[in-house]
């Protein structure tokens, strides 16, 4: 490609990663910033609500005696949905209950000793600094499109990685040369170039990523109905205790239980995962059918967890933190990028200004 073309090309991609950063740095940064923090969020949690884990042994009880136990903190009207136990053998059991109402039901989680069954703390599931810091990065706190805000911002810092790519790769000589610290002469701008390009790869993982969590419709097809989903009720009568379905699935999986799932209004069976296993029972019948062998992964899967670090391990997780918290770094370097050049586009325009209104030496 002549050199010409290449440096109109550059100019054009220039503006366009220009624009990209400027207008969109104010949602950029609290998306990133919360996508970083959420790497860790039970460790997150734990720091702030240490309440919560102050445990006293591993998992003792019966599902039923937890639920019981629950019931008595949470309040009037509320069902129990499901318990979650803790992973690994560490932290609470974790009840989630649900009170009906007009519109989207009411969520509660109460957090109880593994070991006793005491009720270490209640909360409502949408409320607390963790919550805050899920929904920020998701919707931003918009109701409604802001799911959608979200997905067209991680496909504008898709391109922008993209765009980045391209002015950072050297016009002329070696490759090498993109490597170089001084690339200009502002120390603002080479930290932003050589920033840039080292966390290109892992930002555009989770921009691509992101947009895919926001329109799962559109990369692979129809999902499920979120909506139907979230009205859903747990029975507020069971056929069946916990304890009963649980005895119930045993035969029919190895290990310790993870989740045990209520019957609701759509679905009527227990549903008690041993990992990666999960046994539906019927509540009417208490029959348990065996558990569907297991499924590869899918593609929507694999971009949450790519996204989120979920079982990723430790390198992955520090990795996509890092890339969470450089885009703020470059929001603001690049920031003051534009601020500079603004500066020295005026200082010339008025040296200019001055030099046409000088006096011309006579002929």
């Amino acid at each position: 490609m002549p050199r010409s073309r290449k440096l109109r090309l550059r100019g054009l991609w220039f503006q366009v990663h220009k624009w990209i950063g400027l207008t969109l740095a104010i949602l950029i940064v609290p998306i990133s910033l919360s996508g970083a923090a959420l790497v860790w969020h039970d460790a997150l949690d734990s720091a702030i609500n240490p309440q919560r884990y102050a445990v006293s042994g591993e998992a003792a009880l019966g599902p039923a005696a937890y639920a019981r136990s629950a019931g008595v903190a949470l309040g009037a009207g509320d069902r129990i949905a499901s318990i979650r136990y803790p992973e690994h053998g560490g932290g609470p059991v974790v009840v989630a209950a649900v009170r009906p109402g007009e519109g989207r039901p009411l969520r509660t989680n109460a957090w109880l000793d593994p070991a006793t069954g005491r009720v270490l703390d209640t909360a409502s599931a949408d409320a607390g600094a963790v919550r805050f810091l899920h929904t920020l990065h998701g919707s931003l706190t918009v109701p409604g499109w802001g799911r959608t805000i979200v997905g067209w911002v991680g496909a504008a810092m898709f391109l922008s990685c993209l765009t980045g790519l391209w002015l950072w790769w050297p016009i002329g000589g070696s490759l090498s040369r993109g490597f170089r610290w001084k690339r200009q002469n502002s120390a603002n701008a080479n930290l932003h170039h050589l920033i840039g390009f080292w966390v290109l790869l892992p930002l555009a993982m989770l921009s691509f990523t992101g947009l895919w969590i926001s329109f799962p419709a559109v990369f692979s097809g129809a999902g499920p109905d979120r909506a139907r989903a979230v009205r859903a009720l747990p029975l507020a009568r069971t056929a069946l205790t916990a304890d009963q379905a649980l005895a119930a699935a045993r035969p029919l999986a190895q290990g310790a239980p993870t989740t045990i799932g209520w019957p609701t209004d759509q679905a009527p069976t227990w549903k008690i995962a041993f990992g990666p296993v999960e046994v539906a029972v019927d509540d009417a019948t208490g029959k348990a059918a065996p558990p569907p062998p297991p499924r590869p992964e899918t593609r929507a899967r694999l971009m949450r967890r790519l996204h989120d670090g979920t079982g990723m391990g430790p390198v992955w997780q520090a990795l996509i933190f890092l890339a969470g918290i450089i885009p703020a770094a470059l929001a603001a370097t690049g920031i003051v990028m534009w601020l500079r050049s603004r500066g020295w586009r005026a200082a010339l325009a008025r040296k200019r200004r001055a030099a046409s209104l000088a006096p011309q030496p006579a002929e």
